[in-house]
């Protein structure tokens, strides 16, 4: 069963669509980052992925920093805006809602999705789960698309295919 779902999901990485990243997140070449790698499940049409924080990332000495939940979050909820709306996009708010403790040293679920689109604002739910799927931290965020002139800014030029990414 875990093969057949495992086909289902794609790994995204920010090489493929040209650019190079240093993210705190998600890159897995910044040594002082998180490395959490991002999935995109094309079953549910949504990105997860699967994380355990050591106590380098607490606030509290067995929770998870909050900030650093936000992070996460932020995160998987952006790929959502890039794998499922196709869109190269940023966060212009945010809010969350802290229902349990993210602890340390144990492994959590991250979920992301795409609620709504309209026009270039993509709104999104994300979601840390424990292993019993109970929901630790939910965000809603909004995301503005980007125009060529500020993804030329933040991630570099945008050609070819990758375009269909960006603002009208």
């Amino acid at each position: 069963m875990a093969d057949e779902r495992n086909r289902t999901k794609t790994r995204l990485t920010n090489e493929q669509w040209g650019f190079s990243s240093n993210c705190f997140v998600c890159e897995p070449a910044n040594g002082a980052g998180l490395r959490i790698p991002f999935f995109h499940d094309h079953e549910r049409d949504i990105v997860t992925a699967e994380f355990e924080l050591t106590d380098a990332f607490s606030g509290a000495p067995s929770y998870v920093h909050g900030g650093v939940s936000l992070a996460v979050l932020d995160e998987v909820q952006a790929w959502a805006t890039i794998a499922v709306a196709g869109k190269f996009a940023v966060t212009t708010r945010t809010s969350a809602e802290f229902l349990r403790p993210v602890r340390v040293g144990k492994t959590y679920t991250l979920e992301g999705e795409v609620v709504s689109v309209d026009g270039d604002t993509i709104a999104t739910v994300g979601r840390i789960l424990d292993p019993r799927g109970e929901v630790r931290v939910q965000s809603e965020a909004t995301f503005l698309v980007l125009s060529a002139a500020i993804a030329a800014d933040a991630i570099g030029e945008v050609s070819g295919d990758d375009t269909a990414f960006l603002r009208d």
